[in-house]
């Protein structure tokens, strides 16, 4: 059985969409168990975590882009995630990333930096989508990658529009794609 852990923080439940997504694509992949783990308000998560995503065989980091970055409680569970450095925990383990903003561009790309600088500092092996972008005249937001992000899973939530009307269904859809693709290959490093 593989195991993906999908940690995450939402700020107003977009990026808890996208996370569920991620989430809905990792656990179709046959013998593959995925798990959200949603680091709360104070920037923590509990102790049963913290263990359970030091097992996984994968793990999936998201955030919100705040200020060209991911938000505060993440970047809290990043400088906690020192202890399990120490003993090299994550090393070789899976890595990806997702993240969501108002604006199409938003400087999603640094938040996705810093979740594969995150990786690399933990010794792990980072995966991106693996999909082609939407960037022709007929395509939109409710196609697969319009936002073309390679490196990580990007989705937009316009800042006037609820988790209900935010991400897309092309957003979506890119989000699951990703954590299918990251189930699959970790499945494949399984003995």
């Amino acid at each position: 059985m593989t195991s993906i852990a999908i940690v995450y923080f939402s700020g107003y439940g977009h990026t808890a969409k996208q996370a569920e997504a991620v989430h809905a694509g990792a656990a179709s992949a046959p013998g593959t168990q995925a798990t959200l783990y949603q680091i709360d308000a104070n920037g923590d998560l509990s102790e049963a975590a913290w263990e359970a995503i030091s097992a996984a065989d994968a793990i999936i980091y998201g955030s919100p882009t705040y200020m060209g970055g991911p938000a505060w409680q993440f970047k809290k569970f990043a400088d906690t995630s020192s202890k399990p450095w120490f003993t090299q925990a994550w090393k070789n383990k899976v890595a990806a990333g997702f993240t969501n903003s108002a604006s199409v561009n938003g400087d999603k790309f640094s938040t996705i930096t810093y979740f594969w600088t995150l990786s690399q500092q933990h010794g792990q092996v980072w995966i991106g989508t693996g999909l082609m972008p939407a960037n022709t005249k007929a395509h939109g937001p409710d196609d697969i990658n319009w936002t073309a992000g390679f490196a990580g899973a990007l989705a937009v939530s316009p800042s006037d529009a609820s988790p209900d009307e935010a991400p897309r269904s092309g957003d979506l859809e890119t989000a699951k794609l990703l954590g299918k693709r990251v189930a699959e290959y970790t499945a494949r490093l399984q003995p």
